[in-house]
């Protein structure tokens, strides 16, 4: 069972627009975390069923302890009580002097100002809690928030990040800004050039100021090679990337009716607001959701959405998953692609997804050292959620490699099989669920190997040793299946590996 102590939740939403769009966003006590979702797309043909999410709130409310104080408002709360609990959740409402509600002159939105409003909540919270740091849950422009804190603010103040600061969580922030297939350019030089409704902020002349500190920013602007997805590891006091989670929601279609035009100039490789591409900070940890970037399939009230971040917040193992070793066939004619899906044992969504059809597949170049290593999965898992008759954290990773064909530059599809893949299978993994454990007992198969259902599967036959001595690392490389050989090659292998977390 997992002991480590809770740290306070601070959630930061995300870009509201207009004086209107921050005013109806103010009426909301906490900011539209409080919402849940009834649509989930798990029913025959693809048609939505009944699938009732509380709510990000709600559920930590639920599930993990936390506690919602109010007094009139969590400020009053703040001001009048000497002392907290640190598995306590707030809302940093830094859209409340920008609306006209309260007053007939509202503070113009300023990126900058939010950050530092943040950080005095965050210092008042740490010193009536208790608690060493606070966790960071954002929406959107709130992820960027967040960073301006972490890149800049708290930098020119010489205070280091990560002591005050745990985990950085965001739901399909757009780490690159947004930008858009239409237009060649013209409409994010229209939107930084006008500032129509503030939103020059994800534009990445805007993005340089506020996420750069003052001891490096350059006169001119952001250099020719920058990139506003990168959290800079080498400047004083960097925020460790290992404590960055990225969500990225992968379905434009079901984007809020009212924002199609949007979802139609920023393309099918998006959320319906911000592209795939932009979407994370490179070397953080990642999981893709098909999801929108809000309303009825929104990325935010979705059950994946809380899942990823209730596991990388209290999770106890952290589980790796890469193709390493393999060698495609030489086709100077044909690309590779593999998608994955990763599934929980009593979860009714899937983790993470890389499909084709969803525009995010792993493309694949060959290759057989460690340095062609490709990535397909990267998640986090509690002890005392493991469910099942054998006590175990039990995951499935679905691989597919599938090639495309090409001539004279274009697809062919003479001998092409539709939605039908070169390798298809499913490792299911079993984790030791003993949190006390440094090494996990841990096993192995590929469900072609599984004779019968995968939940009649016992794990202790399949039990694959540790390569690795170190006793805070559990690693192993599975072999494929023998029907993955001709296309992946002999020495194709699943790398596992297993670390303590939390």
């Amino acid at each position: 069972m997992t002991t480590t102590q809770k740290l306070p939740i601070v959630y930061v939403r995300g870009f509201a627009g207009d004086t209107a769009g921050i005013d109806r966003a103010v009426t909301d006590p906490f900011y539209g975390f409080n919402e849940g979702s009834t649509h989930i797309r798990i029913g025959p043909e693809d048609e939505p069923d009944f699938y009732q999410f509380e709510s990000p709130l709600l559920r930590l409310h639920l599930d993990e302890g936390y506690r919602i104080l109010v007094d009139g408002s969590q400020a009053i709360y703040l001001d009048t009580h000497a002392t907290i609990p640190p598995d306590s959740i707030w809302i940093h409402r830094f859209y409340d002097v920008s609306a006209s509600t309260w007053t007939s002159r509202p503070k113009e939105f300023r990126m900058e100002t939010a950050a530092e409003d943040l950080l005095t909540l965050i210092d008042t919270i740490r010193g009536k809690s208790g608690a060493q740091r606070v966790h960071l849950v954002a929406h959107s422009m709130g992820g960027l928030v967040c960073r301006c804190l972490i890149q800049k603010i708290l930098p020119d103040l010489g205070r280091d990040p990560a002591a005050c600061i745990g985990k950085l969580f965001t739901y399909g922030t757009p780490h690159g800004g947004i930008t858009f297939d239409l237009g060649f350019g013209m409409l994010e030089r229209w939107r930084d050039a006008l500032g129509i409704n503030g939103a020059q902020v994800f534009g990445p002349e805007r993005m340089y100021e506020y996420l750069t500190p003052e001891s490096v920013a350059g006169p001119d602007g952001p250099p020719e090679s920058w990139d506003p997805r990168e959290m800079p590891q080498e400047q004083p006091f960097a925020f460790p990337l290992d404590r960055v989670f990225c969500l990225i929601g992968t379905n434009p279609v079901d984007y809020d009716v009212a924002h199609g035009l949007s979802a139609a100039a920023v393309g099918p490789r998006s959320d319906g607001l911000v592209q795939i591409d932009n979407a994370y900070v490179p070397g953080a940890h990642q999981a893709y959701v098909h999801r929108s970037h809000s309303g009825r399939y929104g990325i935010v009230n979705s059950e994946e959405g809380y899942q990823n971040m209730r596991r990388f917040l209290f999770g106890d193992r952290e589980v790796k998953a890469a193709l390493v070793g393999h060698r495609l066939p030489q086709r100077e004619d044909t690309a590779w692609q593999a998608e994955v899906g990763l599934s929980l044992r009593g979860l009714q969504i899937v983790m993470h997804e890389r499909t084709s059809a969803q525009w995010c597949p792993i493309q694949l170049l060959d290759g057989t050292t460690d340095a062609a290593a490709v990535p397909l999965v990267d998640t986090f898992l509690c002890s005392d959620l493991a469910r099942g008759a054998t006590g175990t954290m039990r995951y499935a990773l679905h691989l597919r490699v599938q090639s495309l064909r090409e001539r004279n530059g274009l697809l062919n599809f003479g001998d092409h099989l539709e939605q039908t893949a070169d390798f298809d299978d499913t490792l299911v993994v079993d984790v030791g669920a003993d949190g006390a454990a440094s090494v996990p007992a841990l096993s192995a198969a590929w469900n072609s190997d599984i004779a019968g259902s995968i939940r009649d599967h016992p794990p202790s036959g399949h039990a694959v040793g540790d390569e690795n001595p170190d006793p805070d690392l559990w690693v192993e490389h599975i072999q494929l299946p023998h029907s993955a050989v001709p296309i992946l090659g002999a020495d194709a292998r699943i790398r596992l590996t297993v670390t303590p977390w939390q």
